[in-house]
């Protein structure tokens, strides 16, 4: 059954959008991560630099949901062209994910040094570049691109909240998952999710690619 005929266009919409923005922000494979960088804070502290990382990355990802479009204007550039960039991006970060390695494009060993004071570690690098990485922007201004009319806007919208909340829900029990699923279980996890994201971009690829191929095709012939 083709689903495209059964589920609302604005479901569909959502739907990719979740599983696109859930993968690049990827909670669950950089739990360790958080956890390494919160180790020294008592639980009252990791509550106060989670929630002010999280508004932080929101807040980051609203703003370029908002301006994609005005940016492509700005500098010529076509959603096309993103998308092909954008996929060949998440590509490479779903194929790192497949192969259990954190992205360098999140944070460096650097920044975790340099950030030790509370507010400046929940600003950078936890909310910046951890959680609202490349990747997540990225995604964010291809997807809001396509949002055609109110209620797809609306629906992308929510869908980075719902990510948002789902990701301090899951840093916050990080400890918990950890114990849990253990490392090799939130690898495999990290794994699955990398292969979505790897489909996810082949797919952007296609969609940036298809219009420029029948556009050569058309004035060849």
């Amino acid at each position: 059954m083709d689903l495209s005929t059964v589920l609302p266009s604005y479901f569909q919409y959502f739907l990719i959008s979740f599983f696109s923005l859930f993968s690049l922000v990827n909670p669950i494979g950089l739990s360790p991560v958080y956890l390494s960088m919160v180790e020294h804070f008592d639980e009252r502290e990791k509550k106060k630099v989670l929630l002010k990382a999280i508004l932080t990355a929101t807040s980051v990802l609203i703003i370029f949901m908002m301006i994609g479009r005005l940016i492509f204007t700005f500098f010529g550039i076509t959603v096309d062209a993103f998308r092909i960039v954008g996929g060949i991006l998440f590509f490479k970060m779903g194929m790192g994910m497949m192969e259990g390695k954190v992205s360098r494009t999140k944070s460096t060993p650097k920044e975790e040094e340099e950030a030790q004071d509370k507010d400046e570690i929940a600003f950078t690098p936890i909310g910046i570049p951890l959680i609202a990485g490349p990747g997540a922007i990225t995604s964010v201004m291809i997807l809001s691109s396509e949002a055609t009319n109110f209620i797809d806007k609306a629906v992308f919208l929510i869908t980075i909240i719902i990510v948002m909340v789902l990701t301090y829900i899951i840093f916050l029990l990080a400890n918990k998952f950890t114990a849990k699923f253990g490392t090799a279980g939130l690898r495999v996890m990290q794994r699955i999710m990398g292969l979505i994201l790897m489909v996810i971009a082949v797919q952007f690829i296609v969609n940036g690619l298809t219009p420029i191929v029948t556009g050569w095709l058309l004035s060849s012939g």
